[in-house]
């Protein structure tokens, strides 16, 4: 039987049958990546020369190593980002990002390791605690798409409000994690002052531990009574938080504030006008012929009569203590005539 199909295909190979490179690469070629992954992973697990060719090239694309780490402290450097996960393995390359204008971090870094078994123990334990803050990693290529992008995030991340100055991220962490494990969560501090902003945010693994939480009516912390709610009903609202526009976590959002109002001493930003167009400096100009020209002004009916003088009246000199008689032509306007009735 083995020598039959061995003759069959010495007889295709002669005429010619057999397809080249060039000719598989035509055919694989228009194939969506989802029907190309099925084939090969079929194909790795019947052939181990394929798997092995496989594996070779997934090792060394670093696609398969690299980590995108957010929730990252404003003061995490770049050599304590890479402290934190060279206990997994060697690290290729690490480096947080700080922002090029103002010089601090941008709440986020990445992580590169040499092997990619040692990207697989990261991803095993994704959340890690880094200078008092607690960040989460996934690979880079799947950027903010990882376990904080799933569907039910709405219902394991949860908003807390009411946060006395004094508490910190691992006093906030600490007090949750009674109510089940947690995936990330901080305090929002202001990323100036680097104080507390009097709220935070923390995610959950599960949504039933996010339900336990909201579900305890004793909710003490720092001396105050929290506020609980799902952070996605915070949204929209006024005094809503402000998400931080940087995928770190370092701010956690903005402070709560109506929203389209710029913080506390500081003016509106010429990129953001809250939600409103931008109002135009100079005002557009009237078009010249929409309006009429206003009529002219009418002559007077009768031409302006001259001024006529009236000198004063003769007045008679009467002795001491009398007084003047006046001509009785005359009126008693200060010496004026006036016109006397027909007798």
């Amino acid at each position: 039987m083995e020598e039959i199909k061995k003759r069959k295909l010495d007889e295709s190979a002669g005429n010619g049958d057999s397809s080249s490179e060039e000719q598989i690469r035509s055919l694989l070629d228009p194939l969506p990546k989802t029907q190309l992954v099925d084939l090969l992973s079929k194909l790795g697990a019947q052939y181990p020369t394929i798997a092995e060719e496989i594996k070779g090239i997934a090792k060394a694309d670093p696609v398969h190593r690299k980590l995108f780490v957010r929730g990252l402290a404003w003061n995490t450097t770049t050599e304590s980002l890479c402290a934190a996960f060279e206990v997994h393995g060697e690290i290729e390359e690490g480096a947080v990002i700080y922002d090029k204008a103002t010089g601090k971090s941008r709440g986020y870094g990445f992580i590169t390791y040499k092997n990619m078994d040692s990207t697989k123990m990261a991803l095993r334990a994704p959340s890690k605690m880094i200078d008092g803050r607690m960040a989460v990693c996934n690979l880079a290529n799947e950027g903010l798409s990882g376990s904080s992008g799933t569907p039910d995030l709405v219902q394991r991340k949860l908003f807390i409000g009411g946060l006395s100055p004094e508490v910190t991220s691992e006093m906030l962490l600490e007090f949750f994690g009674r109510y089940g494990d947690i995936e990330e969560g901080s305090v929002a501090y202001d990323k100036e002052t680097t104080q507390s902003r009097g709220f935070g945010f923390v995610t959950y693994k599960i949504p039933e531990c996010a339900k336990r939480a909201l579900d305890d009516p004793q909710k003490m912390l720092g001396g105050r009574t929290l506020i609980v709610k799902y952070a996605e009903s915070q949204r929209g609202k006024p005094g809503h938080y402000h998400q931080a526009p940087s995928a770190g976590g370092g701010g956690m959002g903005g402070a709560p504030m109506a929203p389209g109002y710029p913080p506390v001493g500081k003016g509106y930003p010429h990129a953001d006008h809250g939600g409103y167009p931008p109002y135009p400096q100079v005002p557009a100009p009237y078009p010249v012929g929409a309006y009429p020209s206003p009529p002219a002004a009418a002559p007077p009916p009768y031409g302006r009569q001259p001024h006529m003088p009236y000198g004063p009246g003769p007045m008679k000199k009467e002795p001491m203590g009398g007084l003047p008689q006046q001509n009785p032509q005359m009126g008693m306007g200060g010496g004026y005539p006036y016109y006397m009735p027909n007798q």
